[in-house]
Formats: C-alpha cells, sequence, structure tokens
C-alpha cells in the first residue's frame, strides 16, 4: 500500500510536471503535445531523483500500453465524437471514407512491401510495422489548426480521417502479427479468410457500437440531468470498446460509431442545452488531462529505446512511411475531388503518427521475432512526425494561406 502511495504521489508531480509545460505551451502559442514529448526526452536523460521511480513505473510495457489503450482511447475517441460538427461530417463524409478506409490500405500495403523488399525485414516484421505507421493521430495537428484558425474543413477532414483509420489500424495490426503466415500459406484462401476476418473485426464494431449508441441515446430522453448523462456517456465510451473487444471485434470502431450516434441523434433527441454544454466542457477537460499523459509519456518512452546502429534503417524507414502517406493521400483524394492542391499537401503533410503506434508496439509478446526493430522504428518515425512535421505545419499553413481568416 505504501508503495503505490509513493507512485501515485510521484505520478501526480509528473502530471504537475505536464500541465505546467501545457500552461507555458499556450501563452507561447506552440503545441504542447510537441513541448510535451520533448520535455519527457529531457526527463529520460537527466536523473532527477524525486522522478525516477515514477518514471521507472510509467514506462513499463504493460502500464504504458493499459493506459493507452484501456484507460485513454476510449475516452480521447469518445471526446473526437461528441466535438464532431456533424453537417460537415456528413457533407464530406465520401471524402472522409475515401482517405480512412482506401488511403489507410493503400499505406499499409507500401509500407509494407517497402520495408519487405527495402529494409529486408521479415514479412510478419514488414507488415505489422505498415499496420502501426497506418494509424493518425490528429491530437497534435488539431491543436495547432484551432491555434491558427484552420477551415473547419480541414480539422473535420483531419479528425474524421483519424478516427476511422485508427480502427482499421489496430486490425491490420492483429491480422499482421497473429494470422499472416497462416493466411500467406494457405494462398488465395487465406486472402479469403483475411478478408473475412477483417469484415468481422470492424463491420461486429460497427453494429456493437450502433446498438449501444442507439440505447444509451433513448435512454438519456427520459431524463434531464447533466451530471447522470455526462456518467451515461463514460459507460457508452468504455463500455463499447470493452464489449466489442470482449467479442473479439474492433473496440476502436465500436466506440468512433457508438460515439457518432450519441452525439448526433443522441445530442439531438435527448440534451437540453445546458446538459450539451456541460458534457462539451467535461470531455475537454478529461481530454487534456490525459493528452497531458500521454504525450509525456511518449518522451519518457523513448528514452528506454537504443537506437545505436540503426540510423540508416531509420532514416529510410521514416522515408518510407513519407512516400507511404504521400501514396495513400493522392490516390483516395483523387476519388473524390474534393481537396485543391494546397488542402491535399496539408492533409498528407499533417497526418502524423503518435501514442497508438507505439502503445501498440508496446503490446507486442516479447518473444515476438523483430519486436525490437519494429519498436525502433516506430519510435523514430513517432518523433520525426511529431517534432519535424508537426512543427513545421504552421508555416505550410501560412504559406499557402490555409487560415480561416484568409479564405
Amino acid at each position: 500500500m505504501h508503495g503505490f502511495h509513493e507512485v501515485f504521489i510521484q505520478l501526480l508531480i509528473l502530471l504537475a510536471v505536464s500541465i505546467t509545460v501545457i500552461a507555458l505551451a499556450k501563452l507561447l502559442k506552440q503545441p504542447y503535445s510537441i513541448a510535451l514529448v520533448l520535455v519527457g526526452l529531457l526527463l529520460g536523460i537527466t536523473e532527477i531523483p524525486l522522478l525516477e521511480e515514477s518514471e521507472a513505473f510509467i514506462t513499463q510495457s504493460s502500464v504504458f500500453q493499459a493506459i493507452i489503450i484501456s484507460l485513454f482511447l476510449p475516452i480521447l475517441l469518445g471526446d473526437a465524437t461528441l466535438n464532431m460538427p456533424y453537417r460537415l461530417f456528413f457533407n464530406l463524409k465520401w471524402t472522409i471514407f475515401s482517405i480512412a478506409f482506401v488511403g489507410t490500405f493503400i499505406s499499409f500495403l507500401s509500407i509494407g512491401f517497402g520495408a519487405l523488399y527495402f529494409l529486408d525485414l521479415p514479412i510478419v516484421v514488414s507488415f505489422t510495422f505498415a499496420a502501426l505507421m497506418s494509424a493518425t493521430d490528429p491530437i497534435s495537428v488539431i491543436s495547432i489548426f484551432k491555434q491558427l484558425g484552420v477551415s473547419e474543413k480541414m480539422s473535420t477532414i483531419m479528425e474524421g480521417e483519424s478516427l476511422f483509420n485508427d480502427g482499421i489500424a489496430v486490425v491490420l495490426f492483429k491480422i499482421s502479427t497473429i494470422y499472416l503466415l497462416t493466411y500467406i500459406e494457405m494462398g488465395w484462401a487465406g486472402l479469403g479468410s483475411g478478408t473475412l476476418l477483417f469484415l468481422k473485426f470492424s463491420i461486429g464494431g460497427a453494429l456493437i457500437g450502433l446498438i449501444i449508441g442507439y440505447v444509451f441515446s433513448q435512454i438519456i430522453r427520459i431524463f434531464d440531468d447533466y451530471p447522470l448523462e455526462i456518467t451515461l456517456s463514460a459507460l457508452l465510451f468504455f463500455g463499447s470498446y470493452f464489449v466489442a473487444e470482449h467479442f473479439e471485434m474492433s473496440g476502436v470502431i465500436a466506440v468512433v460509431v457508438g460515439g457518432l450516434l450519441f452525439g448526433s441523434y443522441g445530442k439531438k433527441i435527448g440534451m437540453s442545452d445546458e446538459t450539451r454544454a456541460n458534457i462539451t466542457t467535461f470531455w475537454d477537460v478529461i481530454t487534456l488531462l490525459a493528452n497531458s499523459i500521454i504525450f509525456l509519456m511518449v518522451g519518457l518512452e523513448i528514452q528506454q529505446i537504443d537506437f545505436s546502429g540503426k540510423w540508416g534503417l531509420i532514416v529510410f524507414a521514416i522515408l518510407l512511411v513519407l512516400v507511404g502517406r504521400t501514396l495513400a493521400i493522392y490516390i483516395s483524394t483523387s476519388i473524390t475531388g474534393k481537396l485543391n492542391q494546397k488542402e491535399t499537401f496539408l492533409v498528407n503533410w499533417g497526418g502524423l503518427r503518435g501514442s497508438l503506434s507505439i502503445a501498440l508496439a508496446l503490446s507486442l509478446p516479447m518473444d515476438f521475432t523483430g519486436r525490437e526493430e519494429i519498436l525502433i522504428l516506430t519510435f523514430s518515425v513517432v518523433i520525426f512526425s511529431l517534432v519535424v512535421q508537426g512543427l513545421s505545419v504552421a508555416p505550410v499553413v501560412k504559406t499557402f494561406g490555409l487560415s480561416e481568416d484568409k479564405e
């Protein structure tokens, strides 16, 4: 009990550090997620006696994975669905779905085959890495977009893409790590089996989300009590995720579909203006706390990885991911033709990788062949993505004149 008390105090200290960094970043009008990662890296390479125990605890693979995937992922997905501008989302649905579905598959295949032939990695390692790199993280870029006044159209596309491609990437990750070799040995029958499994994961998750989202939308019609309705929304997010995972379906897709239904249909039929305001405020606060811990953890976790002697592989991996993303975006957006060249470039460059990729990589079993290479490459791409791409999004927006006031 005493040990837990000590760790809890040190985690509170880390939280205080995170909030301080966020406050300073906001004063300086800089993206707080990038500042947190850099501070996490700095804390990792310096020895601060007061923080050593909490750093050691929080950087354990099982702890990091549990906090990111089981605790924070349903929160972040749920909050994003509640805040989605639904009319704009439905107007842009084909562009969003094209990028999220077609684009994710193109990214997965191009990075997977690229890693296989150019990085000379085993096939399972190549496609596991490709699945990890197919998940984009909107948190950083959306916060930058808001600061720069980027149009709601672009923010909606980026966030909508991420909500769905996270779910697809998780499904592809499971297939790549567990079933890929078996399906390859089966030939065309394996392709059919893989497709059926993918459909089971994704459609099953969507159906669970639809059912739970509809049920909770009906429940809140009975009450006009915002503390209770906020509690029900939390139950919806976590319930959708864990029920779907229990039945071996996509928890991510279940949360996204359930949250979208609850945030559009449920809000319309069952929430007063007071409830809408309070539920938005509540989840904004929880999301800020979650993000403050996530990005500091990413920085702390990265210093656990030994990059020495791998720099050539890392550079090629970063280039491969950039090429895969470019192919995915330019092909998928050409299908709908709703974006001009400047907007397409911004969507391409703004597809940052983040905490989900790291959490999934850390979830690999210790005896997984190629685990060390996957961790090194994943952490390298995430750092490059958050720092280099994240910091250069603002100049891109200003150069292209994509802020709303200029439009």
